[in-house]
């Protein structure tokens, strides 16, 4: 090599550990990337790193966390991009793919609060924080008499405003949570049937430029067949629903041996309205399965249910 693999990312303590361990990754399947100055980390700060007085729906949507990564592609400042796969948009830019996904993490959402109550517990009226419009939708069909503000911030910033009592409670994903050490602060983890994860949560995509064969070869061995069949029903159901952070959108595939199960909902974002479907099939049509899920809903939605 030439020059060091550049891999590129945001630089959030959770960003930083998921470039770490695709580097790491990376170094065990290709023993000679050990030699110093063969792989290069290289931050960048985002558009979404830089917002946080809002939430990502009136920010503009996932593309604030990938932009910048994106740029620094496509003019050669970094050869890989490594991404929480939930913040990747569902149409990637002209001459960018992701070409890898690592072994998929814990998909629950995980609760905190300041004084050890669950959800069903927490006292009428109390504030429950988070970014997302999912976990707002879903608290709010479970607990309309809660209140949910916006929570933005990385994962250590959001525990400390929680700490300081700034909001009653919160949510975080547990896939982070596992990969920044930090599970022992959790009050209750949140099952697939009390809370729908993000599309692709849990997961961690590598893109690239579609061009770049010789990157292409080197991830090639840690692609993970089980997570790409999941991700991809996903997205399928997320592209079909042309799906955003402006949207509450939860769905979640899993997998039986060949066979993959899909569940998907939709809600309003005071959770009053909801919407689901469930799809089995092979995993081998895994895109058709979650396109189908999504047409499914998107055929029984209220027109501009989105923008309302």
């Amino acid at each position: 090599m030439t020059q060091p693999l550049r891999i590129g990312t945001r630089g959030s303590p959770l960003a930083l550990a998921q470039a770490h361990e695709t580097r790491d990754r990376l170094i065990a399947a290709h023993p000679h990337l050990a030699a110093p100055g063969t792989i290069e980390i290289v931050v960048f700060k985002t558009t979404g790193d830089r917002i946080l007085d809002r939430t990502l729906a009136e920010a503009g949507g996932k593309g604030l966390f990938t932009k910048e990564l994106e740029d620094a592609l496509l003019d050669g400042r970094a050869d890989l991009a490594v991404h929480s796969m939930k913040d990747v948009p569902t149409w990637m830019p002209d001459g960018l793919e992701i070409s890898t996904l690592l072994p998929r993490e814990d998909t629950r959402d995980a609760f905190f609060s300041r004084g050890g109550h669950t959800v069903d517990t927490l006292p009428a009226g109390s504030v429950v924080g988070t970014a997302g419009l999912r976990r707002q939708a879903q608290i709010l069909e479970r607990r309309p008499d809660l209140t949910v503000v916006p929570f933005r911030g990385n994962v250590q910033s959001r525990l400390a405003k929680l700490e300081a009592g700034e909001v009653d409670a919160t949510l975080l994903a547990l896939a982070g949570l596992r990969r920044l050490g930090l599970t022992d602060r959790i009050t209750a983890v949140l099952e697939h049937e009390e809370m729908l994860p993000a599309v692709a949560q849990g997961a961690i995509g590598i893109e690239i430029r579609s061009a770049d064969e010789a990157t292409r070869a080197l991830l090639a061995p840690l692609n993970c067949a089980a997570t790409t069949a999941r991700v991809t029903a996903e997205r399928a159901l997320l592209a079909m629903l042309d799906g955003s952070c402006r949207t509450p959108i939860a769905g979640l595939a899993t997998l039986d041996g060949d066979r993959l199960h899909l569940k998907a909902k939709v809600l309003s974002n005071d959770g009053r309205q909801v919407f689901r479907a469930e799809r089995n099939g092979s995993a081998a049509d895994a895109a058709a399965i979650g396109a189908d899920a999504g047409a499914e809903i998107k055929a029984v939605l209220p027109p501009d249910f989105f923008k309302s």
